[in-house]
Order: structure tokens, then C-alpha cells, then sequence
């Protein structure tokens, strides 16, 4: 009987636990998925990525084949000359054709996944391109895959515009991130890598994971259509992958990822910097000064490697390192000369993308670090040394691996990538080149107290003059309108709060004869219309008051923001859901 007992109870266990182990399985799976409309989106998703894989093979086409290799063949004057020509007309054609479009790509995605109401133009599209085709194909030192990102996304939340009666925002914003990932699984014809990213680049710790089965099969039609265009060519090609891996290289490898991880941090800085250089200086200097820089980077590498290396995103670049053997020296002035060139590109307006350009990089960390240390597997340190240095600049170290993995071919270099990889995060720190990341996703509640205050900012608050007494206020304000405490403003300009906790403390007998002004309290803080929803709580909190008073810098009244209106939040927003 016991025993009988006994085997009736592990049964019942294990039949209890495989369906604990069951569930949690398919609830794993489930959050990956999208929450409904699967038929549509399946069909709208690989819609988009086909439609992305053809605008990117004509993009890359017409960069690359028409313009930039035809510019590597041309007279030196030329190639000096041509990325100010490239840079200035990137601006006419942003500011005619885009109607005053930034010369923003990537960066457009990340920004629009993370707001509530995302806009992305299908107008600005062709301008987009253009301004990239322009930028790059006069030798901009940026990469191909900004535009063919931003006509990603923008092809997905076109979609949305479309077939946006049958689509949650939840699934538009999904369409979005497909349209991303089959972006850069053309350009780079690496599919896994596509999905990746896109999943990826929003966030610095977290991944967009409602949208992978969008992502998947947008990536995977897009890079179907552009193999069948312009055929699976690698973007960087790094040589022979052949090598007998052991413990020396893994460490090697994690060494690489300390030193490009910190490069890539140092890199990341400076691109912030030279972004931020739009809000201090003219377009025109910018141009000027730019193309100034450019031109003698041309000519100055021409004469140190025979070939103008600071041209174009970097792939002769790596043709460089991978068809012979040069000093040390020589290595550390072409990443000098890499780094300088893009950063003049991103400050001089230019229109392209970081990726190639940080993976770049980090093919010459690798080649200085290998050759330094002495190895003869010197492609793999080149190989290590781009997963290092873009898991680093864009904290987005799965994307670097799987594009190893994909870009190699095989699976000799996954394991050290990975290591490489890892090492990088440790000293990445917080910086990235990607100007909209967040830390990770956010909460329903975390989301909307990161709104701005005018989400409930209350502009036709009516107001007491200083002048006025304060049975005026008690009658009209605190019993009238029921109001707890009212802006105290004298001809436009805030000067106070007033209510029911400084009317209790006078006589009622006084009420007739005091004014407002004598009994104002002045000690609170003003809002700013540039405060978030967070900023405005705590500083409630920090001065035990609900209610405070929003001004502009020259203390002009604007409105009242209240607690009340912050806590109401499911009245403030229309929905709760997010990718």
C-alpha cells in the first residue's frame, strides 16, 4: 500500500512538475509573440521586408556602384573635393526635397520605437535615400546601413498607416522594428543579424522581444529579394577563417574585448559630441570646416598608404590590412584616420549610419592588438576586435556576435567572439552611439511618469491678484470653484500660492481688510514645461504640496499641474500596451 502510494506520488509529482515545465515553456514562447492579429501581421511582415530588400539593393546600387567606386577610381583633386560637394548636397536635398528633414537615419528608428505616437514621413523617404546616396557615394565616412534602417522603419510604420484599422499600436510598432531588421539584413546580407539588431538597438540592457516573429520574417523576405538583386557578396570580407582555436586565444579574446570595448566607449563619447555640434555652430561652417577636413584627410592618406583610406565607410580599409602586412605605426594612423574622418562626416551633417564604421574599427584594434602580441592568427583578432568594438559602441553585443557569426561563415569564431564580446560590456559603460536608447524596457508606470508635464499641464486655471482680499478668495476660489490653492499673479507674472492652509491661520473677522498678498506662501518651487511627469512628483513630494504652479524662465505664468491629474493616468493616456 505504501509503495503503491509512493510511486502514485512521484507520479503525480513529475506529472505536476513536466506541466509546471510545460507551461513556463509556452508562456516563454507566447511573450515573443505577437498578442493577436497573427495572420496579418505574418502577411504584412513579409510584405515589408520585400518591399525594404528592393529599396535597398537601389539604394546600395546607386551609392556604391555609381557613384563611390567610380570616386576610388578618380583623380586625387576629386576624391578631395568630393565629400563637401557630397556633404552640401546633402543638405539641399534634406532641406528642398525633405522639407527640412534631419540628416538623422538609424537614430530615427530608436526614437520612434520609444514614442507613443511615432511619426515617420513616407515623404521624407526619398529624401532620406538621397541624402545617403549623396553623403556616402561622395565619400562620407559613414555606413550604408543608416538609410537602408530608416527606410526599414519608415516602410513598416507606413504599413501601419495602411492597415492601421486592423493593427493595435502594439502591432504597428512591431511593423517597425520588422521593417528595421529587414534593413540590415540586406545591406549586410546577414538575416539573423537583422533580427538582431533591430531587437537590440533600442535598448542598452533589454531586447524588444514582442516583435521577434515580425522581425523574423520581414528579415528573412528582405534578404531573400536582395540576394536575388545584387547577390550575397559579405560587406566586409576579413580573409581565411581557418584556425585551430585553444585557451590562448580565448584569452587573447578577452583581453581584445577590454581594449575595444574601452575604445568604443571613447568612441561612442566623441560621436555624441560631434551630433551635438548641430545646436552650436551654422550648417555652413559646419559644411566648410568639415569638407576642409575631409580633403586634407584624403590627400594626407593618400601619401601615408598610397590609397585615400579615410574615403567611404571603410571596406578598402579593411582591404588594406587583409592584403598585406604593415607596421604597427601604420595600423594606428589609419584607425586615427578612420575615427577623425567620421566624426568630421556625423558633425558636418553628413546622412549614414555608425555600424560599419564601428565595425571598421574594430578590424584595425584587432589587427594592432594581434600584431602586437605576435599571433599568426591575425584574422581572427581582426575578426574579435569588430565584435568587441561594435558590442562596445552600440551596446548591442548579441547583434556583434551573430554578425561575426554570419559574416565568417563559421563556427570557429563564435565561442572567443562571445567572450570578446562580453569583456567589451564591462567597460562600455553607459555611452552609446545611438542617441534614443534607454537602459531597458520600462513599466506601464515607469513609461508614463516619463511623459512631459504638459501631458497634464492645466492652462485655463483661473488665477487671484495680489490685490484682491481674502474673503474674495474664499469665496469665489476655495468655496466657488472648490479649488484647495490658487496662483497668486500680478499682471502676467506668478507670484505665489494661496489657499486653505494660510486662510485657516487668520481670523475671520480679517478676511474683509487682508490681502492675498499678505498671507501668500512663496516658498514653493515653479515647474518647467520641460519637466517630466517624475520631476514634477518628486518635487510634490520634496514640498508637501499637490499643486504646482508651471512658469517659463522669466517667471511668466503658464498653467498648474496637480496630483490629482498625475495619478489619473489611465485618463491621460488612451492605452497601456507597448512592444
Amino acid at each position: 500500500m505504501s509503495r503503491t502510494g509512493r510511486v502514485v506520488g512521484r507520479g503525480a509529482g513529475g506529472r505536476i512538475a513536466r506541466s509546471g515545465i510545460a507551461r513556463s515553456g509556452v508562456e516563454l514562447l507566447s511573450s515573443f509573440r505577437p498578442r493577436r492579429a497573427l495572420p496579418t501581421m505574418v502577411l504584412l511582415s513579409i510584405a515589408t521586408g520585400a518591399l525594404v530588400g528592393i529599396l535597398v539593393a537601389g539604394f546600395e546600387q546607386l551609392t556604391v556602384e555609381v557613384l563611390l567606386e567610380r570616386l576610388l577610381a578618380a583623380p586625387l583633386w576629386w576624391q578631395a573635393v568630393a565629400p563637401v560637394v557630397g556633404l552640401g548636397a546633402t543638405v539641399v536635398i534634406l532641406r528642398l526635397a525633405g522639407r527640412g528633414a534631419t540628416p538623422s537615419t538609424s537614430d530615427e528608428y530608436v526614437r520612434a520605437f520609444h514614442e507613443r505616437h511615432p511619426r515617420l514621413p513616407i515623404s521624407q523617404l526619398p529624401a532620406k535615400l538621397l541624402a545617403g546616396v549623396a553623403t556616402i557615394g561622395l565619400g562620407g565616412s559613414v555606413g550604408l546601413e543608416g538609410p537602408s534602417v530608416y527606410a526599414g522603419a519608415t516602410v513598416g510604420h507606413g504599413t501601419q498607416g495602411l492597415f492601421g484599422r486592423w493593427l493595435r499600436r502594439e502591432e504597428a510598432k512591431m511593423l517597425l522594428t520588422a521593417g528595421a531588421a529587414a534593413g540590415i539584413a540586406a545591406v549586410f546580407k546577414t538575416p539573423a543579424t537583422g533580427v538582431i539588431f533591430a531587437l537590440e538597438a533600442p535598448y542598452r540592457d533589454d531586447v524588444a522581444r514582442r516583435a521577434l516573429l515580425p522581425a523574423l520574417l520581414a528579415s528573412a523576405s528582405g534578404y531573400l529579394v536582395y540576394v536575388a538583386v545584387l547577390g550575397t557578396a559579405p560587406v566586409i570580407d576579413l580573409g581565411s577563417h581557418d584556425v585551430d582555436l585553444s585557451i590562448i586565444h580565448l584569452g587573447g579574446g578577452a583581453l581584445l574585448g577590454l581594449v575595444a570595448g574601452l575604445g568604443g566607449r571613447g568612441f561612442a563619447g566623441l560621436v555624441r559630441w560631434a551630433k551635438g555640434l548641430e545646436n552650436r555652430f551654422p550648417i555652413g561652417m559646419r559644411i566648410l570646416v568639415g569638407g576642409a577636413v575631409l580633403a586634407g584627410l584624403v590627400v594626407a592618406s593618400d601619401a601615408v598608404f598610397g590609397h585615400p583610406l579615410s574615403l567611404g565607410p571603410g571596406v578598402e580599409a579593411t582591404k588594406w590590412l587583409r592584403d598585406s602586412e604593415h607596421t604597427l605605426l601604420l595600423v594606428a594612423a589609419l584607425l586615427a584616420f578612420r575615427v577623425v574622418a567620421t566624426l568630421t562626416t556625423v558633425g558636418a551633417g553628413g546622412a549614414g549610419g555608425l555600424f560599419i564604421p564601428l565595425a571598421v574599427q574594430g578590424v584595425i584594434v584587432g589587427s594592432f592588438l594581434g600584431q602586437a602580441m605576435g599571433v599568426n592568427e591575425i584574422g581572427l583578432y581582426r575578426t574579435l576586435g569588430l565584435a568587441a568594438f561594435l558590442a562596445a559602441g552600440y551596446r548591442a553585443p548579441i547583434t556583434a556576435v551573430m554578425f561575426v557569426a554570419e559574416s565568417t561563415g563559421t563556427s570557429a569564431f563564435v565561442v572567443p567572439a562571445l567572450i570578446a564580446a562580453a569583456a567589451s560590456q564591462l567597460v562600455a559603460g553607459t555611452s552609446s552611439v545611438a542617441s534614443y536608447q534607454l537602459d531597458k524596457r520600462q513599466g506601464v508606470v515607469e513609461r508614463r511618469l516619463a511623459l512631459p508635464l504638459t501631458s497634464v499641464l492645466t492652462t485655463d486655471t483661473l488665477t487671484v491678484p495680489p490685490d484682491a482680499t481674502v474673503s474674495e478668495l474664499v469665496h469665489i476660489h476655495l468655496i466657488g470653484r472648490r479649488e484647495r490653492e490658487v496662483p497668486v499673479v500680478d499682471g502676467g507674472q506668478y507670484r505665489g500660492m494661496c489657499g486653505l492652509e494660510q486662510v485657516s491661520d487668520l481670523e475671520r473677522e480679517a478676511w474683509d481688510t487682508t490681502l492675498v498678498a499678505g498671507i501668500t506662501r512663496r516658498d514653493l518651487p515653479t515647474a518647467r514645461p520641460s519637466w517630466t511627469l517624475r520631476d514634477t512628483m518628486t518635487q510634490m513630494d520634496s514640498n508637501d504640496t499637490d499643486h504646482l504652479a508651471v512658469t517659463d524662465d522669466h517667471g511668466t505664468f503658464i498653467g498648474v499641474v496637480r496630483a490629482d491629474d498625475i495619478l489619473r493616468l489611465d485618463e491621460i493616456l488612451d492605452e497601456t500596451e507597448g512592444v
